[in-house]
């Protein structure tokens, strides 16, 4: 375990505790199986499947964040991340596995049994069951012909004749 790293992660969040050990063992483990380090831009993709703890360790890991487009939450509620590797095609996904009984354990215990147990004990990989998801595109902004907000012109809809913000849109449903 790099221990420059873990304080690394620890101090972007705020504290240290078993979810960014999670994401900090499933950072590790991608990096190490794609063959790369820290993504610059957009070569390294995560895709997430929660949004706990563990995706800030991600982020210090592999350099995939929300900003630059290589950090995709697909809320899931699992404690599993996708990775791909766009100059090479490599793709892995890391699922935690339960592997020690948590209810007998403190917070504390949790984290260093996480951290220190065997990369192929505490996770399951797969190939994702998705592609690599496209790059991050610039959109026109809109403004919202309701708020006056501008929007970028993807997540605009039309209401009425009216181009709106999805803050401003209605839902329509009859009841289902």
């Amino acid at each position: 375990m790099d221990n420059n790293a873990w304080k690394q992660c620890v101090d972007f969040h705020g504290h240290a505790c078993p979810g960014l050990a999670i994401g900090f063992r499933a950072g590790e483990a991608a990096l190490q199986y794609l063959g790369v380090t820290f993504s610059s831009d957009e070569e390294i993709v995560c895709v997430t499947e929660n949004d706990a703890c563990g995706v800030d360790a991600i982020q210090v890991l592999t350099g995939c964040s929300l900003g630059k487009g290589n950090l995709i939450y697909r809320g899931r509620g699992k404690q599993a991340f996708s990775f791909f590797d766009r100059k090479t095609g490599k793709k892995i996904r890391v699922i935690l596995k339960v592997t020690f009984p948590r209810e007998n354990m403190d917070r504390e215990a949790v984290q260093e049994a996480i951290l220190h147990t065997p990369i192929d004990e505490l996770f399951d990989f797969k190939i994702p069951s998705f592609e690599v998801p496209e790059e991050a595109r610039l959109f026109s902004s809109l403004p919202c012909d309701l708020c006056g907000e501008s929007a970028a012109e993807h997540m605009m809809r039309l209401m009425n004749g009216k181009t709106v913000c999805l803050d401003c849109t209605r839902e329509y449903t009859r009841g289902w």
